[in-house]
């Protein structure tokens, strides 16, 4: 495991033996190993800490000459720094570092590239959504497990799939994620990294400890909203497994390198779950979650002309459609006029196509297409082979309601879904009660 290089103002650092027989480890039973450290000291008689790591970033606070601060990390002039339990940064041409340990790390920024991206409680897509963050904004990483970021979010641990934030910066990435779990029956909580700071609690045998860094042979944790120090002897680290993704045991993809998968609860509910997934070096990885709307009667997995319901099934891309200019979508786009409408008269020879008005006898009934439910959307392939009565008009949509008949979801995710899809990935739409996604 790759160790997250973070500096603290730090005195000897200390480890933890234990006496056979004896479950707390603590008092005379506890030895010392003195470990090097490095000490940061403001040298200017005053000097701002900034909110970030330039003198454009507002001022947080202050800090005097002489006093010792608690570093996290470099970056470039700037040291990022602990300041009464906020994020803060100094210029380093203020502060003598002195002792003999290496200096922290050169940080680096992560920042969102989607435009808006789900904060788990774990790392994968099963865990629950406790939030989201915003394109272009900064993240508070703290660890990497595989393809996800464990974050700082609004003072909780959060995690975000690593695809969608970008780091710069000269560091390795943070460290792989892992799981920290105790070995002792019971294990002293200490101030700081040695049997000298006064124990501030405890933790017992099988707890399992958040992790911020380690500094000699003692592990820097997040202990009930403080900061602790435990010793690593009594701690064991596994290297955690990222959980499955639900399209990993599909075997109907053939070549589909995107897809996006429509989940109910049941066949008669109208309320959906969309989620889209990529093929990413031959890996599927997560790309969104959202709530949407079906058939005002649910799914159908026979459906009719009318039956308000939904198609089950598994269908590729057609055109991509909207009434206003191509919002960057690499699919077919085709701009929609007052006059387009789609034919949903089973007695047509039009039927289940996009035509022009005026009929001339040519259908009896057709579906306008100029209405804000079409506002942005794109086909779903589905009755390619215009079955009289077998069902028309189904596209994925702009709508918070129901439909007729077709999918939908707010109009922000809608395009964001359209300017995600590749046809050169072979996309394809599955849609399916829950507990039916095992056909495919």
């Amino acid at each position: 495991m790759k160790k997250l290089m973070v500096g603290m103002a730090l005195t000897a650092t200390l480890a933890t033996a234990v006496t056979p027989g004896f479950g707390s480890i603590g008092g005379n039973q506890e030895k010392a190993y003195a470990a090097a450290t490095v000490t940061y000291k403001v040298t200017a008689s005053k000097l701002n800490v900034r909110s970030g790591a330039g003198t454009t970033y507002g001022i947080i606070g202050s800090v005097v000459k002489g006093q010792t601060l608690s570093v996290m990390s470099k970056s470039g002039s700037w040291y990022k720094i602990n300041y009464n339990g906020r994020t803060g940064y100094v210029s380093s041409d203020y502060v003598q570092a002195s002792g003999t340990a290496t200096p922290p790390a050169e940080s680096t920024t992560y920042t969102v590239t989607a435009s808006t991206l789900n904060v788990r409680s774990g790392a994968g897509t099963n865990y629950a959504s406790i939030g989201s963050v915003k394109k272009g904004q900064k993240l508070s990483v703290v660890s990497k497990s595989v393809s996800w970021y464990k974050i700082n979010y609004n003072g909780r641990t959060g995690y975000v799939s690593s695809d969608y934030v970008q780091a710069s910066g000269t560091t390795t990435p943070p460290a792989e994620s892992t799981t920290y779990t105790v070995t002792a029956s019971t294990l002293n909580v200490r101030s700081g990294a040695g049997t000298n700071y006064a124990s501030i609690g405890s933790v017992t045998k099988g707890q399992k400890l958040s992790v911020v860094s380690k500094s000699g042979s003692w592990y820097k944790i997040n202990y009930n909203g403080r900061t602790g120090y435990v010793s690593s002897d009594y701690v064991q680290a596994s290297a955690t497994v990222s959980p499955k993704l639900v399209v990993d045991s599909f075997k109907t993809l053939g070549n589909a390198q995107q897809v996006i998968l429509v989940t109910a609860d049941n066949y008669d509910t109208k309320s959906a779950k969309i989620q889209t997934f990529e093929k990413v070096d031959g890996k599927w990885k997560q790309v969104l979650t959202a709530n949407g709307v079906l058939g005002q009667k649910g799914f159908s997995l026979s459906k009719k002309e009318g039956d308000m319901e939904s198609p089950t099934g598994k269908y590729t891309i057609g055109t991509a459609f909207g009434r206003y200019a191509n919002p960057g979508t690499k699919l077919p786009y085709r701009k929609i006029t007052a006059n387009d409408v789609w034919v949903d008269d089973s007695k047509s020879s039009l039927y289940n196509t996009w035509q022009q008005k005026p009929a001339n006898g040519r259908w009896t009934s057709a579906e306008n297409m100029d209405i804000p439910a079409y506002d942005y959307g794109f086909v779903i392939n589905y009755n390619e082979s215009r079955t009289p009565g077998k069902g028309s008009a189904i596209f994925f949509h702009v709508g918070t309601n129901y439909t007729a008949g077709c999918t939908a979801t707010s109009k922000e995710q809608v395009v964001s879904i359209l300017k995600w899809l590749n046809p050169e990935k072979n996309p394809v739409i599955i849609q399916s009660p829950v507990s039916e996604l095992d056909k495919y």
